[in-house]
């Protein structure tokens, strides 16, 4: 069951990966910005367009895992899990939903990230990427 457990919040971590964030440290400030990567094994953070507490704009900036007490997910994105549930209706049996790197594959040959169709030509790439527009401009409503 631990296994199970710490595979989840594994995969909740990487989900973090391109996402907004604000983290807190035990210090007592903030800083908000892009998870452009991160540590698995003490938890430490890249950020991108990082915003601190005082409105400062700094471009990068390393946190270290041991010093956050919190992080607040900012801006979480669209849910490809809707995507890939819609895309099942049109392709049966044929779509596959790799949550934790953030990416559908359709029929083993078209792939769809948050950016659309990024892998895959012809006609069914592009129901795929029509699909996807009408979604997004759905989740923008």
């Amino acid at each position: 069951m631990s296994a199970i457990a710490s595979k989840r919040f594994s995969d909740e971590f990487a989900s973090l990966l391109d996402k907004s964030v604000r983290v807190y440290l035990s210090s007592g400030v903030w800083f908000e910005g892009r998870v452009s990567a991160y540590n698995p094994s003490d938890y430490s953070l890249w950020l991108a367009d990082v915003r601190d507490e005082k409105g400062r704009q700094i471009p990068k900036l390393f946190v270290s895992g041991g010093s956050i007490v919190t992080i607040e997910v900012v801006e979480a994105g669209p849910d490809l899990g809707r995507l890939a549930e819609r895309l099942e209706k049109v392709f049966p049996n044929m779509v596959r939903y790799v949550k934790e790197a953030g990416v559908i594959l359709v029929m083993d040959r078209v792939r769809v990230t948050k950016d659309g169709v990024v892998e895959g030509r012809g006609p069914v790439a592009d129901r795929v990427q029509k699909i996807y527009e009408e979604w997004i401009q759905e989740e923008k409503a």
